[in-house]
């Protein structure tokens, strides 16, 4: 089925769906800060905020009226393969210490990172979501859990040409870039995690893809790289 084919009624619930946690998602992220910051007076929250809401936004309402059953796919969180979901637990506590910290390091002053690296990190930041969501206007398959979809085919156009997640490339940069981008060095430490998580993901990722994607052995073997060009 085409994006344009989706009929209007079966849309409604997934455009509702994402209507609803983007508007939850202006309210709790810049509470979290203010909780966890102690303060207004925290320019790189704000600036972090509006780098991932203002983005967010306007993709989930160009993705309303384009494809909303890609939005579906987005709004499952529940993960079918009981492997990815002991993956997911071990990222559950590392992205709440980074996101934690900073508010934290912010309250106490236990670390300063320079402008310069602060401006660096939020460019990274936003680099990584535009990267993200590149790859999902390219990839309308690309849900939130890891499965197969029926109709589904192998990508291999766009940043997809390049790397073969290109998804996870923009999510880890995001990850990686978020602790300095919100004034925190410490915050650094649980973030760093995430690499090994995302490597353990995409394995898990690929035995799946080749077992029930036709076509993805002969992609993998044409695109070399996982996540990092020249890296990995």
């Amino acid at each position: 089925m085409a994006p344009t084919d989706v009929h209007p009624q079966t849309a409604a619930g997934p455009v509702t769906a994402a209507a609803r946690r983007a508007a939850a998602a202006w309210i709790v992220l810049p509470l979290f800060f203010l909780i966890t910051g102690g303060s207004l007076v925290w320019l790189e929250a704000w600036v972090y905020c509006a780098v991932l809401l203002v983005p967010m936004t306007v993709f989930l309402l160009y993705m309303a009226r384009r494809d909303p059953e890609f939005l579906g796919r987005r709004m499952k969180m529940r993960e079918p393969d009981p492997v990815q979901r002991r993956i997911l637990a071990l990222g559950y506590p590392a992205m709440l210490a980074a996101l934690v910290l900073p508010g934290l390091d912010r309250r106490f002053g236990w670390s300063d990172p320079p402008p310069a690296a602060v401006a660096a990190a939020m460019a990274m930041v936003l680099g990584g979501y535009l990267v993200a969501l590149r790859a999902f206007l390219e990839n309308r398959w690309a849900g939130r859990t890891i499965e197969t979809w029926e109709g589904q085919t192998v990508i291999s156009t766009g940043p997809y040409a390049v790397v073969r997640h290109p998804m996870y490339s923009g999510a880890l940069a995001i990850y990686v870039a978020t602790p300095v981008a919100l004034g925190s060095w410490w915050a650094l430490l649980p973030a760093l995690t995430f690499i090994v998580i995302f490597v353990l993901r995409i394995r898990n990722e690929e035995e799946t893809l080749l077992r029930e994607l036709p076509g993805y052995a002969a992609y993998r073997a044409r695109v070399r790289y996982r996540l990092a060009p020249g890296i990995w």
